[in-house]
């Protein structure tokens, strides 16, 4: 933009004390930044890409998809991108009045984004349960002191910790100390929590097998009839917009940027680097052409294996045990069975694939006498819509 600006005030101001020569240079000069930063920036399309329009405001008529959106798992509600995590947090805090001890165990894995530190103090805890279990008769290991650097330092600093200890039969309660004027806070195992110890070593193993709660990508499966703007893509900002993470990481690459184009590179660095810049989508949206012409339409993650698009397109066969192929753009075979991500194989932001019937296998049951059922289920035959 400051190269721009430069350029512009250039053009309009026409000092007499340079030269046209000078003039000359210096524009040429401010294009070759404009270049190089565009370059940095990445907007050269990378090959194996597909190339889309400008993303629209979400609301367009011609919007491919409304965005991106996601289903959470323990309310079923669909969230959009930018409200999924508060939402997600609402609904962990709701559970308390339910289930407390596994709404505070969710609340420690997903309020808590250091996953080091949460397994830290997780395995901390733990320890603290196993201590109790081996040692029922021993009073000392039914007492925890909240001062001691252990707990603050694994234990303390960690959401939901202490609702946990709290949920599981533990009590905070002041003790004295021995040569000390003032008394502690400690946290004391019940009783009747003690009597109980399997549950204890229920809770401590639900603790440590548990995992953040995130939301699911809802796919947004759509079916289309057959149309000849199979290809044409319009993406919302969704699929373009970039995390905070996803920001630091290209200044980092544009910070590369200089050393990289100061070193002769091989054919292999200049596919890594084209790879690299295919990883900035989080996002793609998939289409795929049915022999029939109509279009199975949805929303993956850039990082999904292809496995993840073929289990898709199963889920909405009539006949799901046939065994089907999918070809990118040119004809190239997708297989199931390699471990490629969508981004790794040039299919972001947007693509559209080509499903064909196992030939073999289709001429068997054509020898048979048989004929294919329709290719897509009824109930989403029955919702084909009209793609403009």
């Amino acid at each position: 933009m400051a190269a721009a600006a430069a350029l512009a005030r250039l053009e309009q101001k026409q000092s007499r004390a340079w030269g046209p020569t000078s003039q000359d240079s210096i524009r040429n000069q401010v294009r070759k930044e404009l270049q190089a930063e565009a370059t940095v920036s990445g907007s050269p399309e990378a090959p194996g890409t597909n190339v889309v329009s400008e993303p629209r405001e979400e609301g367009s008529a011609h919007l491919a998809v409304p965005g991106v959106y996601f289903t959470c798992p323990l309310t079923g509600a669909t969230l959009r991108k930018d409200q999924r995590d508060a939402r997600i947090k609402e609904a962990i805090l709701s559970h308390f009045s339910t289930d407390p001890v596994a709404a505070s165990i969710m609340k420690i894995h997903t309020f808590n984004k250091d996953r080091d530190r949460v397994k830290l103090g997780v395995d901390t805890i733990a320890k603290y349960l196993d201590n109790i279990h081996l040692h029922p008769e021993e009073e000392k290991y039914r007492k925890i002191k909240l001062q001691n650097k252990v707990f603050q330092e694994r234990i303390n600093c960690l959401e939901g910790t202490h609702e946990f200890f709290e949920a599981i039969g533990f009590q905070k309660v002041l003790l004295p100390i021995q040569d000390q004027e003032d008394p502690e806070e400690f946290y004391v195992l019940s009783e009747t929590t003690l009597a109980q110890p399997q549950s204890l070593e229920r809770h401590k193993e639900q603790l440590l097998a548990a995992e953040p709660v995130r939301a699911k990508l809802d796919r947004q499966r759509r079916v289309f009839q057959p149309s000849p703007l199979a290809s044409q893509f319009e993406l919302p900002g969704d699929f373009f917009n970039l995390t905070a993470e996803e920001i630091k990481r290209e200044q980092r690459l544009r910070s590369e940027a200089v050393e990289r184009l100061s070193v002769l590179r091989t054919k292999a660095m200049r596919e890594k680097e084209e790879q690299r810049g295919l990883r900035k989508y989080t996002y793609t949206l998939l289409r795929v052409r049915l022999p029939d012409g109509c279009l199975l339409q949805g929303t993956f993650y850039a990082r999904e294996r292809l496995g993840a698009v073929y289990g898709f397109v199963r889920e909405a066969l009539q006949s799901d045990w046939l065994p089907f192929e999918l070809l990118a753009s040119g004809g190239q075979k997708l297989s199931e069975d390699e471990n490629l991500a969508l981004n790794e194989c040039g299919l972001v932001p947007s693509a559209l694939l080509t499903f064909s019937w196992d030939m073999a296998v289709l001429e068997d049951i054509k020898a048979a006498g048989v004929e294919p059922d329709a290719i897509l289920k009824p109930e989403l035959l029955s919702a084909i819509e009209k793609l403009s």
